[in-house]
């Protein structure tokens, strides 16, 4: 596994310094006028692309072990082949819109809804369980309710993901400690290969953000998030699926964070009435970065900026360990992960409004 994961690492982290030496100047524009927008200069936005070859380069290398005698007992048949399957559409549709920014919402929702179709497809995924006996009836008589909720997590959570991606370091940071939590949790039940799987995404995700975070050389674009949130989603589904003792809310409470603002966001923009796929300023983070990183103090006006956008994700990044924390102690134990799931929703709309209405404890102001 350890051997696995330095090949993601390493061919993430050298494709990543070929697009920046090589890609970046033939990448579209990123426009000034883009709410999303938090830094000067043109930063190629194709680390979805580095992200992809690491993974895949892993994944495959991975079977090849197994095919060779399995020296390290993963078990990597050709099944993963089905996971590359999988997560191509999502992944090329996002890389596709970060080069050319001419793919509408509406195509990429269907691409990443591809991406769920497959899975239940070809990898047979489902939910059997809910954590609730009332609903676990309800699944057992309702099978189609279950394909439902799994296409509408792997066709959502991509762009989950893609709302966090805000800052640098940010939505990377969130996928890796994702990823390296479902991995122990695996572990715990005995699931190597799933393991291998998230621990090489893991590691593919630190060789971008050796160039992602500090100095913001490389973004993740569209096809960063959408790799992390199908790659995420189906590792959470098929952990649940194929480990009865894994309560489906431990996944649930990893991800809280990105599902949350996600529909936080859909919420706040119906109300305004504006349509939920219009980009805004107005996320978790970007209220952070806003109202409370302020105290930065430099004479070059891209430097100040790049230095305000590094100092937002560490809060983020500690929001996210508030979830992941309780979550890898009680994995089996879903009323308890229920509680934790409805007490984040608590604490971050206080959160939210503290800051909308500048209530923000002096102590937090960086």
């Amino acid at each position: 596994m350890i051997w696995l994961s330095l090949i993601g690492f390493l061919s993430t982290l050298v494709v990543s310094a070929a697009i920046i030496r090589w890609l970046g100047e033939r990448v579209v524009e990123y426009g000034d006028a883009m709410p999303q927008r938090f830094h000067v200069g043109e930063v190629p936005r194709l680390g979805g692309m580095a992200l992809l070859i690491g993974v895949a380069a892993s994944w495959l290398l991975g079977v090849w072990q197994t095919q060779a005698g399995d020296p390290g007992s993963l078990r990597l048949g050709k099944w993963v082949l089905l996971w590359i399957a999988v997560l191509l559409p999502a992944a090329l549709g996002g890389i596709a819109e970060d080069m050319t920014q001419r793919l509408s919402v509406r195509y990429r929702l269907l691409l990443t809804l591809l991406s769920g179709g497959l899975a239940v497809w070809l990898l047979d995924l489902g939910l059997p369980r809910l954590g609730l006996p009332w609903l676990d009836v309800l699944l057992r008589q309702l099978p189609w309710l279950g394909v439902g909720i799994v296409l509408l997590a792997i066709a959502g959570l991509p762009h989950a993901f893609n709302i966090i991606d805000g800052y640098n370091g940010l939505a990377g940071m969130v996928a890796l400690i994702v990823c390296l939590a479902l991995a122990h949790v695996c572990l715990q039940v005995g699931d190597r290969a799933l393991a291998a799987l998230l621990v090489c995404t893991a590691a593919a995700t630190g060789g971008f953000l050796v160039w992602n975070y500090p100095r913001g050389m490389l973004f993740a674009g569209d096809g960063g998030a959408y790799i992390w949130g199908v790659v995420i989603a189906v590792a959470s589904l098929s952990l649940v699926q194929r480990n009865p003792d894994v309560s489906p809310w431990f996944p649930m409470l990893l991800l809280i964070y990105p599902v949350w603002e996600t529909v936080f966001s859909i919420y706040r923009k119906t109300v305004r009435g504006v349509s939920p796929g219009v980009a805004d300023a107005l996320h978790f983070h970007q209220l952070i970065y806003r109202r409370i990183v302020r105290g930065v103090f430099h004479d070059d006006d891209s430097r100040r900026m790049l230095m305000r956008n590094n100092r937002t994700s560490p809060y983020l990044w500690g929001f996210t360990l508030l979830t992941v924390v309780p979550a890898v102690l009680f994995w089996s134990n879903t009323p308890l992960l229920m509680a934790f799931c409805g007490l984040f929703v608590i604490s971050y709309v206080m959160a939210y409004l503290a800051i909308v209405r500048f209530k923000v404890p002096h102590w937090l102001r960086h």
